[in-house]
């Protein structure tokens, strides 16, 4: 079998089918690079590896740029994830696939699996494995992306929370953690999921006698549910799960109406104590940690 020839076609084809039929550039690019793939791998376990570095070559010659040893990997790597998943999903680009093709298996599912479900674009997915948002994701997290499982509204916050600090602030107190999340609020609801957004901060409770103050009290449209955010830059005490829980009893009392459900709490602290919230009574309240950038 001519290899070459074959590849040389199969390519040439699918340039034809680019130019002819727009509607279907992206089915055609995939099932063009998938078959190109398999015949790259079965010319490199005749010929051995070297083969991309020659087939490379006389593409480049003759149809153009766009068929450089790394792209060429790439085809033959598409292949190979293709026949371990089977089925890949069509509403990606070849673009998409470019940046996950050489990540382990289950960083490879869930990035296609996120990319998939929330319609994301190329420079979207690449910012998200840029700020390792894999391995800022709880285990549980990741599996249920993985096989489509049903989530919550914290399954996707994640540790630690990534806050810009720009114009390099001493972070001395919480007011000054609070002003930093202030400057960029658009990047912190998306470090906490989808769906949220943003109803005020400093936001006033009377509790008896005295007046109490939310750090940022948060909607999540996606989940119906109000969101307590407090802000601590020390290690994660006891009695702060105590303060968010009376705060989020509050919204549900006062609030909260019947359709929506009840409050979420998030505490955002310097260092997290697995302890303290392992033996929180109330299992709606978590802790991340928070990290400059």
């Amino acid at each position: 079998m001519n290899y070459y020839n074959e590849i040389k076609n199969q390519l040439i084809n699918n340039e034809i089918n680019r130019k002819v039929k727009n509607y279907s550039i992206n089915r055609s690019d995939l099932n063009t690079y998938y078959n190109v793939g398999k015949l790259l791998l079965d010319a490199g376990n005749h010929y051995g590896d070297s083969i991309i570095k020659e087939y490379s070559i006389r593409l480049t010659n003759e149809l153009g740029s766009g068929y450089s040893q790394r792209n060429l990997r790439n085809m033959r790597q598409f292949y190979k994830v293709s026949q371990k998943w089977q089925t890949l999903s069509a509403k990606l680009s070849w673009s998409h696939y470019c940046e996950v093709l050489w990540f382990d298996d289950n960083k490879f599912q869930y990035y296609v699996k996120i990319a998939e479900l929330n319609n994301i674009s190329v420079r979207q997915l690449r910012e998200k494995i840029k700020s390792n948002e894999y391995e800022r994701l709880p285990v549980d997290t990741k599996n249920k992306i993985i096989n489509q499982d049903v989530s919550n509204v914290v399954d996707f916050v994640k540790n630690p929370i990534l806050i810009k600090n720009s114009n390099k602030y001493d972070i001395f107190s919480e007011k000054i953690l609070q002003k930093l999340i202030l400057e960029d609020i658009p990047t912190f609801l998306k470090e906490l999921g989808s769906g949220f957004t943003f109803i005020d901060n400093e936001y006033k409770l009377k509790l008896g006698n005295t007046y109490n103050y939310i750090d940022l009290l948060l909607y999540n449209i996606k989940y119906k549910c109000y969101v307590v955010v407090e802000l601590k830059i020390t290690e994660l005490k006891k009695e702060q799960t105590g303060q968010i829980m009376t705060y989020m009893n509050y919204i549900d009392k006062n609030i909260k109406t019947m359709e929506e459900n009840k409050t979420v709490g998030i505490i955002i602290c310097k260092r997290e104590n697995k302890y303290v919230i392992k033996y929180c009574s109330d299992d709606r309240i978590i802790a991340r940690e928070y990290e400059l950038v």
